[in-house]
């Protein structure tokens, strides 16, 4: 399957109403509508576009927590906008729908369970507005149903808004479900008909089901990104998609960028080292803590394409690591930084290699900022992050860290203020033999067959690489 946005034809973009009247039109189309939190705004649409006795058998909306334990927790507490929560909503009401009216309509009508649960923005406007919404649903008669899960974050800051914004988005993922199920980048993109990024972020996607067995979720998610969905997407290490919330709220959080093309010695050091630093410093409470490999949408394109195989080559290689990995589309660590900051994250730690480090203090990056690069380090350096500095090595074999590091006159009492007060710290117990192994020099050798290369990455790597073949490697 390819994602690439370029090998699909224009498409109409359809009404709310429309799509809502489409659906209600369809004969075989009949379900459950169950809203939490944000008004029943998705059930409103259908019965405003006409027709909805055709569509919905239940509109269903359980705002008090002792309503919604009792119908969808078993009397149980948890969190009520979760997407254990949602599961449990679309379990309930689509099994309802089977339990009585299979026997009816099994053999003319593809059943459907929608639900959302979330938080729209309160009063005192303190809060961010995001949720989880879901379909579980039939595409052929009496079979069994497919999954489509996402989450969201509501932009706006006024109430009304954000539930007219949850309106649309329903409508079109269930719109997305019946006629864009076989063409996962138009099904994506069909989500934000009618809407745009000031409005809402679409930052997990998530399809599965018989039908859907051919998605690679992961592929999926990083197309959020590609269309400017969303700028960030998260994998645990078992390569399951995540939404950001979930992964890094009030968590520690230890953050290395690299293109990991392949990831070698060096960059298995750094994530060693930099994490022992971060235990001994942060404190470690495993449950609480989170490992990220990042990797910029720019170290994915290959002359303005997505190389769909060589990213999943390389979320395999660090995920059989035991390596979480986040995709974004962010070329600027501040912007990074402010992102994070959405998530109430307890300690942030960026790890960067020294070079990396020189370039960030450079100034010629931040000429479109009014405060220059003075207003880019108040944004980076937040209230909780440090970063972590890994060293280099001169080819007189000296090693370079930020004792003596030679930075540009103009910024050298910056510099200087930032480690004094701790923002920067040096990465200790490195191996110094590996300091000079770069992924270019594994890539060249892997080409010109020099079998050196497999002295350079770890030996899970090695066998990885020769096992796929990749990266050009041939026997």
């Amino acid at each position: 399957m390819n994602y690439q946005t370029k090998q699909f034809m224009t498409r109409e973009i359809l009404s709310q109403k429309t799509k809502a009247l489409n659906i209600n039109l369809n004969k075989s189309i009949y379900g459950t509508i169950a809203e939490i939190g944000g008004g029943q705004e998705v059930a409103r649409a259908f019965f405003q576009a006409g027709g909805a006795s055709g569509t919905i058998a239940k509109s269903i909306s359980a705002y008090d927590k002792i309503f919604s334990d009792a119908i969808y927790n078993k009397n149980k507490s948890g969190r009520y906008v979760s997407e254990a929560r949602l599961d449990k909503m679309l379990s309930k009401e689509y099994n309802e729908l089977i339990k009585y009216l299979a026997d009816k309509r099994a053999d003319s009508t593809k059943f459907f369970a929608f639900a959302n649960t979330v938080e729209t923005i309160n009063f005192k406007k303190t809060n961010q507005g995001q949720g989880w919404i879901g379909v579980r649903f039939q595409l052929t008669h009496n079979e069994k149903p497919n999954d489509v899960v996402i989450h969201v974050r509501l932009m706006e800051n006024d109430n009304l808004l954000q539930q007219y914004t949850l309106g649309i988005l329903g409508i079109n993922l269930i719109y997305a479900c019946f006629y864009y199920w076989n063409k996962p980048n138009i099904f994506l993109q069909s989500l934000m008909d009618n809407l745009s990024r000031e409005r809402v972020e679409i930052n997990m996607a998530r399809m599965s089901g018989p039908e859907l067995k051919y998605v690679d979720n992961r592929l999926l998610s990083v197309q959020l990104v590609k269309n400017g969905m969303t700028s960030v997407v998260m994998f645990d290490r078992k390569g399951i998609v995540h939404s950001p919330s979930d992964m890094l709220y009030k968590k520690n959080v230890l953050v290395f960028r690299g293109s990991f093309r392949p990831i070698t010695y060096v960059g298995f050091d750094m994530l060693k080292t930099s994490f022992a630093l971060f235990k001994k410093e942060v404190g470690y409470d495993k449950p609480n803590t989170v490992v990220l490999c990042e990797i910029t949408l720019n170290n994915l394109m290959d002359e303005g394409d997505f190389d769909e195989r060589d990213f999943l080559d390389r979320v395999d290689i660090l995920t059989g690591m035991g390596q979480n990995v986040m995709i974004s589309d962010y070329r600027e660590f501040y912007k990074l930084i402010d992102y994070l900051s959405n998530f109430n994250i307890q300690k942030l730690r960026l790890l960067l290699g020294l070079p990396t480090l020189l370039k960030v203090m450079d100034e010629k990056f931040y000429i479109n900022l009014k405060g220059g690069i003075i207003e880019a380090f108040g944004r980076l350096f937040a209230q909780n992050l440090k970063i972590y500095v890994y060293p280099s090595c001169t080819d007189k074999d000296v090693i370079i860290n930020l004792s003596n590091i030679q930075v540009p006159e103009n910024i050298k009492f910056f510099f200087k203020y930032l480690q004094e007060c701790g923002k920067m710290l040096d990465v200790p117990n490195i191996k110094k033999p590996w300091l000079y192994i770069t992924s270019h020099q594994v890539l060249e050798k892997i080409k010109n067959k020099d079998s050196d290369w497999e002295t350079m990455v770890p030996k899970y790597v090695s066998k990885f690489i020769k096992n796929k073949k990749l990266f050009s490697y041939k026997d």
